[in-house]
């Protein structure tokens, strides 16, 4: 009786019940959760997915399928690689196997690609990175009749580089590095791309020092020609008045005067004509 009077005794004994309470509610979540807790994936196991979600071997078809055109991909890339590259190496060879030069400027006028061709006509080992006036540093503008003029190079391939419009037919005395004369023909044409941007221009270089040659020497033969033929005209003219004078001239010193005109022409015309015959077989020999 007197435990149950004392207060400190009622107290603990209130704090002892509290305790096991306590402890006893605990016990019962913590065991309700781990039900709960071993509950849940054995009914994700078992449960279907939502409608809204996809299966696993959904997913897995997705995935093959993303793999497959990854595949597909890369083989297109592989294949688009390949034709750049033999359509590279068809160019090259194309361009390196024609007679005439051909270089390729960027939109500053630097020279990025020459083939053998123009290395050879303007005699540089390596034009590339070079500016047209230092490409045509010695070069002059002829007119179309081979008239020299003061016109600059670059200014005259100015449509062409700034991407206005072709210009062809540009002929050039050109010297190259090895103090070789040429004659070429330059075409310059501007290269666009799809969305009118200048891309660059190409310039077509042609010899045309042989045929400028040719023409050269058939218009001294031409010259040559007329003046011969003046001098024969002078000639037989001279001789047929000399002829005629003879005809009625009952004078012997007279006639001696006239007969040694008749000579001297003759000779003359023996002079001419071997001169004529002796430039023309050096001709046939030097072509």
């Amino acid at each position: 009786m007197r435990l149950l009077v004392n207060p400190v005794a009622l107290r603990m004994g209130l704090l002892l019940l509290s305790a096991l309470f306590a402890f006893a509610f605990g016990w019962f979540l913590i065991r309700r959760m781990r039900k709960t807790l071993t509950a849940e994936p054995e009914s994700l196991n078992h449960t279907p997915l939502a409608t809204e979600g996809l299966p696993v071997h959904a997913y897995h078809a997705v995935i093959q399928q993303l793999k497959q055109q990854k595949h597909e991909l890369a083989t297109q890339q592989l294949s688009e690689r390949r034709k750049a590259k033999a359509s590279d190496s068809l160019s090259s060879t194309v361009l390196a196997n024609l007679p005439s030069g051909v270089l390729f400027l960027n939109t500053a006028g630097l020279v990025r690609q020459a083939n053998s061709a123009a290395r050879s006509l303007l005699g540089f080992a390596s034009p590339i990175g070079l500016d047209v006036s230092d490409l045509f540093r010695t070069a002059i503008v002829r007119s179309t009749d081979g008239v020299a003029t003061h016109a600059d190079v670059k200014q005259a391939l100015g449509p062409a580089l700034s991407g206005k419009s072709a210009v062809r037919g540009l002929l050039l005395n050109y010297v190259s590095r090895s103090g070789e004369n040429r004659v070429l023909e330059v075409t310059a044409s501007p290269v666009m791309a799809d969305d009118a941007s200048l891309m660059g221009t190409t310039l077509v270089l042609s010899d045309k020092t042989d045929i400028e040659r040719i023409r050269h020497d058939q218009r001294v033969h031409q010259e040559i020609s007329q003046e011969m033929a003046e001098e024969l005209r002078t000639s037989l003219a001279t001789i047929a008045g000399c002829a005629q004078k003879l005809a009625h001239s009952q004078d012997a010193e007279t006639t001696r005067h006239l007969a040694d005109s008749i000579a001297g022409e003759a000779a003359k015309l023996d002079r001419t004509i071997g001169s004529f015959l002796e430039a023309r077989e050096a001709a046939a020999t030097g072509s």
